[in-house]
């Protein structure tokens, strides 16, 4: 959800660093956490204000804040589950 406040590229930029540890400490390879991490920052589509393609289309489509989040706010988690489910098929533990 962070980068539903900020840009994604700047959420994806706070959170690397992080990720990166995480993986570090795991002994896992990065990858799949980088993967992750750009899958999610780009997945900002809860709220108007995630995304500026979602400014340019909330008025001329006369779509509300609540259209937003009554179809972005399930798409999250859906994105969450098959990002978890589908990078370990490219990158294996």
């Amino acid at each position: 959800m962070t980068a539903e406040l900020v840009a994604n590229f700047a959420a994806a930029a706070l959170v690397f660093p992080i990720a990166m540890s995480a993986a570090h400490s795991a002994g896992l390879d990065h990858k799949f956490f980088v993967l992750a991490i750009a899958i999610s920052a780009s997945a900002s589509i809860a709220m108007p204000i995630g995304c500026q393609t979602n400014l340019m289309v909330q008025g001329p489509g006369g779509y509300t804040f609540l259209d937003f989040l009554r179809v972005g706010l399930p798409l999250n988690p859906l994105f969450m589950v098959v990002s978890i489910l589908v990078i370990p098929l490219d990158w294996p533990f």
